[in-house]
């Protein structure tokens, strides 16, 4: 969890946020800097108590609408077939909903975020197997053979954090052997 000063009390870790400076001479005039309780930076957005609420509301309507767009081509009879619809899903929507998944993982923790995205993966696996909605959830994940979402994020952010371990890792032992051998290593 996050609190108000950018610290994760479970993993350690501190956010850097960057803080603006006014000086007297920018304070002069009409220009006033409006305080905001959220930002959208590199397309996540961010608000004060790094909660990711709004980001993960933002993402799941997004690839609401477009699901529903593409329903209209893949109804029981005809239109697309579940090949080229889970290639669609794998291309397009599971992309968005992953983005930037290490940053926010800990959100999907809360009940109402895994919700929204359950929800999402729910109405894609609907049109995928063509299949009625009384099924639940963990069998549309059988008959369509996707992870479930939830699983996925986590999965997605521990290899994540896996790579930086080893890239550190990597690059410490390079950095120590340059220095015992007296070599420099340009890259």
């Amino acid at each position: 969890m996050h609190n108000g000063n950018g610290l994760d009390q479970r993993s350690g870790t501190v956010w850097y946020v960057p803080c603006i400076t006014i000086t007297d001479k920018e304070r002069k005039g009409n220009n006033h800097l409006e305080q905001v309780d959220k930002i959208k930076y590199l397309g996540i957005f961010i608000d004060s108590k790094f909660k990711f609420n709004e980001h993960i509301k933002y993402i799941t309507d997004r690839c609401t609408k477009l699901i529903n767009a593409l329903s209209k081509s893949a109804r029981l009879n005809w239109g697309l077939k579940h090949e080229a619809l889970k290639t669609i899903y794998n291309g397009s929507i599971l992309p968005q909903l992953l983005y930037a998944a290490p940053v926010w993982v800990e959100s999907i923790i809360k009940k109402c975020n895994r919700t929204k995205y359950v929800r999402v993966q729910r109405l894609i696996s609907l049109i995928i197997a063509k299949a009625y909605r009384t099924i639940s959830h963990e069998a549309f994940c059988i008959l369509t053979g996707l992870t479930p979402i939830d699983i996925k994020v986590e999965k997605v952010a521990t290899l994540h954090n896996k790579q930086q371990e080893e890239l550190t890792r990597i690059i410490t032992l390079t950095k120590q052997r340059t220095q015992e051998t007296g070599f420099t290593l340009r890259i």
